[in-house]
């Protein structure tokens, strides 16, 4: 992958600007753990993201590889538009649910095959998202490429299926589905539209979603090390959590301008 050109580690200040904010969880809000239920989001962080939403009239949206159900236990009491599934299932700011599904003959059998094969390598997982399977080895390296493999095959047998690795895990999703088509749905949705987006990702997963947003003329954040077309830096979740204090300032002095104008 190449990196992206002019890439720094200072964001630039949104200020009096008009933004619409794409947020990836795992890695980017919260710190990945060894087991994807033992996830959290700190009070604190889930309080910025509802202020920073109120303040943006509802632009900000969750985008991941999460199921929709999952986000909204994350982030509760927030309940904001969301990606979930990389995409295949998206509820926009009206509360309508789009989805897209794999044939459920295909559902089926690659969940029993896909078991079944887990279970013989101790310490990988599979995780059944409804219309996707994420296979994780974060706790078992030694299987990455049988797991890769198994994918692979998955996707030559099944013509339905794209294959979308991550870090220490490899999922089959339905094609044509990523982030960066959802961020695009998004952005010819109210509240979205009209608005510059920003979106900050950490995975390999990110990477079309930075990709869109890089064609938009937006704001793409890349969350730790490694190569990616993103055009700016954060090093940590941590450090994603200050830029958010820092964020939630600048809106709020914006807001203030606004009503001492009127």
């Amino acid at each position: 992958m190449t990196p992206a050109v002019n890439q720094n580690s200072t964001l630039p200040s949104l200020s009096g600007g008009l933004y619409a904010f794409f947020f990836d969880v795992d890695g980017t809000l919260a710190a990945i753990q060894s087991q994807p239920e033992s996830v959290s989001i700190p009070a604190s962080v889930r309080q910025l993201l509802q202020q920073i939403s109120n303040l943006s009239h509802g632009a900000l949206a969750l985008v991941s590889g999460r199921p929709i159900v999952q986000l909204d236990a994350l982030v509760a009491p927030l309940e904001a538009p969301a990606a979930g599934v990389h995409g295949a299932e998206r509820r926009d700011a009206t509360g309508r649910v789009h989805r897209h599904s794999l044939p459920g003959d295909i559902a089926q059998t690659l969940q029993i095959e896909l078991q079944q094969t887990l279970d013989q390598w101790p310490n990988t997982l599979l995780e059944v998202k409804g219309m996707a399977f994420a296979l994780h080895y974060r706790n078992a390296p030694q299987y990455e490429n049988a797991i890769m493999q198994l994918a692979e095959d998955a996707v030559a047998r099944f013509p339905d299926l794209a294959l979308q690795p991550g870090k220490c895990v490899v999922e089959l999703k339905p094609q044509g589905i990523d982030k960066g088509a959802a961020v695009r749905e998004f952005m010819q949705e109210a509240p979205f539209a009209g608005r510059i987006p920003v979106f900050v990702g950490d995975d390999l997963t990110d990477e079309k979603g930075f990709l869109a947003v890089n064609a938009m003329q937006g704001i793409s954040v890349k969350v730790g090390e490694g190569a990616s077309h993103a055009r700016y830096r954060l090093n940590s979740v941590e450090a994603v959590w200050h830029w958010l204090e820092q964020l939630l300032l600048q809106l709020e002095h914006d807001n203030v301008g606004k009503e001492f104008r009127l």
